[in-house]
């Protein structure tokens, strides 16, 4: 059973991690989130799960307004081949979230560690940053220090890189 927000943010709590989380209406996709936003400070992102040719699995964390080559991105993160989109039910099963609710916190439900954590330098520059908590009905906010400890302590070792 994947982890709820309630789970999560017990967790992090436990990681003495402070949080700050807005309700909101269903957001599935940037432009979305740029629409509702308001006043909520900080980096906002997009995360991509994709797969390689070797069915190795990575999440693409990086600041929304980024555009990035996917067609070239394997060469920046160590896949092999081009990557391509990983569908919605393993989404699920893997990653415990629904499409438009894809996050690093997702790492939580990821016990075996079959994804890679690739944190974009850009977006990891900011000093807070901002995420689904698991369910796109809500954005919590972080520093940007913090989501490094948490995906460390879900055993998650994130690689940041400049993927754009």
């Amino acid at each position: 059973m994947p982890a709820t927000p309630e789970d999560l943010f017990a967790f992090l709590d436990s990681l003495a991690i402070a949080t700050q989380t807005v309700d909101h209406p269903p957001l599935f996709t940037v432009e979305d989130a740029v629409a509702f936003r308001g006043d909520i400070g900080g980096g906002h992102a997009k995360n991509l799960l994709v797969k390689d040719k070797k069915s190795r699995l990575f999440l693409l964390v990086l600041g929304e307004e980024a555009e990035i080559d996917l067609k070239r991105v394997h060469e920046k993160i160590g896949a092999q081949g081009r990557v391509s989109f990983v569908g919605a039910d393993a989404m699920e099963e893997i990653w415990g979230v629904k499409p438009g609710a894809v996050t690093p916190f997702g790492a939580i439900n990821d016990r075996d560690g079959r994804v890679t954590v690739v944190l974009d330098a850009g977006l990891m520059a900011h000093e807070r940053v901002n995420f689904h908590p698991l369910v796109n009905t809500k954005t919590t906010g972080l520093a940007s220090a913090d989501l490094i400890k948490f995906l460390r302590a879900v055993g998650h070792e994130p690689v940041i890189a400049a993927l754009v």
